[in-house]
């Protein structure tokens, strides 16, 4: 199990790596022919970054939309950065100063992240609108998320496994040397959807992680009177 779990951490980290810099690339020199942003917008470029400053970290868009939504997504997406900055424990030796004061909340944050995602797949199920245009692949990355988050509050708050071990492993995965994955049935599930959102994440709507900043409406200063928009495929042309 140790080698079969080696292989595929490898090869999800791969799928991961080379899969999203291709589609942060793709992004990046996707032309924005049309100067779209949402107005109110900013007129600077410094206007632009606090806008996304607070987009990315407080969802003011969903805000505005719709305060139950923004309630649900912002409690899941806060319950996800302190789960993966807690479990940053597993690949740092020592472990930073700021990780290991983070340890003792950071043990609640599934608890937040598992509320929040229940309460986004409600929302899919029980909303009309919102149910008629979720796939079944909606429903699919909430459960792989919901598995993630309970399997690991399993083994904080029910049967726990040997973190000694599991950080030995993932340390080994480091520097190429492979050490023995604890035999635990528990573990395994919850490393196997892991592993499952590594591989299908550069192929999936998660993309709106990086895809936020090369949005358009986003990213773009609100100066059409100021200053003549003109897309690079555009400038070859008139060249």
């Amino acid at each position: 199990m140790s080698l079969i779990f080696a292989l595929l951490f490898y090869s999800a980290f791969l799928v991961l790596l080379f899969g999203l810099g291709y589609k942060v690339y793709d992004f990046a020199r996707t032309p924005a022919p049309l100067l779209i942003p949402t107005t109110p917008a900013p007129t600077t470029l410094s206007g632009v970054t606090f806008r996304m400053t607070r987009e990315v970290f407080l969802f003011e868009s969903l805000f505005r939309s719709n305060r139950w939504t923004w309630a649900a997504g912002m409690m899941f997406h806060a319950g996800l950065a302190l789960v993966l900055m807690r479990h940053l424990r597993y690949f740092t030796d020592p472990v930073w100063s700021w990780v290991a004061a983070i340890q003792p909340f950071g043990m609640y944050a599934g608890l937040l992240m598992a509320a929040g995602l229940t309460g986004l797949w409600v929302r899919r199920l029980f909303v009309e609108r919102v149910r008629y245009i979720s796939t079944p692949s909606d429903h699919l990355w909430l459960v792989l998320l919901l598995c993630i988050a309970t399997t690991g509050l399993s083994m904080t708050f029910i049967a726990h496994t040997d973190v000694i071990g599991v950080k030995n492993f993932f340390q080994g995965l480091m520097h190429f040397n492979l050490q023995s994955l604890p035999a635990d049935a528990l573990l395994y599930l919850h490393l196997l959807p892991v592993a499952a959102l590594m591989l299908l994440f550069p192929f999936s709507k998660l993309l709106h992680a990086p895809g936020i900043f090369f949005s358009p409406t986003r990213n773009q200063v609100d100066n059409p009177r100021e200053r003549r928009h003109i897309a690079p495929w555009a400038t070859e042309l008139e060249k």
